[in-house]
């Protein structure tokens, strides 16, 4: 399957490229970025440049991955977000279809990661035709945990990571479909 970007009122999403490294490392240096992702800051461009070969890699073995988010307005990736196969064992499930996200802190409260993760949900019911996809958020994130509650998602339990407690997420097709539908009624 051909990777094509996907379009929104404000945003594009579309597929990293190697020219993304700049802005990519913006995005991973930052410790409010990085705060609940159980992952350290990146100190290095050259350890985004990798993180970008790697969703890369990701686009050829699973057809998905990640995307760049560039608001229209400025043309700047301002954050990544999309679905990705994970193939890590995460809260007893393997191998399932999560939806994610990172945006850079001037970005925040506008609304971009919900009009992100909502274009995300047409591609893996509409395209990929998956009949679930999953998200999971640091307890204490609030903001993330506000993003996946407003765009349908319900919350399943919680599970035990090495930083902290996570809110597991599921978002049914179904749901999905009821929610559409309402929508255009």
């Amino acid at each position: 399957m051909m990777l094509k970007p996907l379009e929104t009122e404000r945003l594009v999403l579309r597929p990293l490229e190697k020219s993304d490294g700049e802005r990519m490392f913006l995005l991973d240096s930052a410790p409010e970025v990085m705060r609940y992702i159980g992952m350290p800051v990146l100190t290095e461009r050259s350890q985004s440049d990798e993180v970008i070969r790697m969703i890369q890699q990701q686009y050829k073995d699973n057809g998905i991955g990640r995307f760049a988010v560039v608001e229209k307005k400025s043309n700047l990736l301002i954050g990544w977000s999309g679905l990705k196969l994970n193939r890590e064992e995460v809260n007893h499930h393997q191998n399932f279809y999560e939806v994610g996200y990172r945006f850079l802190p001037e970005f925040w409260g506008k609304g971009y990661a919900t009009e992100s993760v909502e274009a995300s949900l047409e591609l893996a019911f509409n395209l990929l035709k998956l009949d679930e996809v999953y998200a999971y958020a640091h307890s204490e994130n609030d903001a993330s945990i506000r993003v996946l509650k407003k765009t349908g998602f319900l919350q399943n339990g919680t599970f035990d990571e090495d930083d902290g407690i996570c809110v597991w997420f599921k978002m049914p097709k179904e749901i999905y479909l009821k929610k559409i539908n309402n929508r255009n009624k």
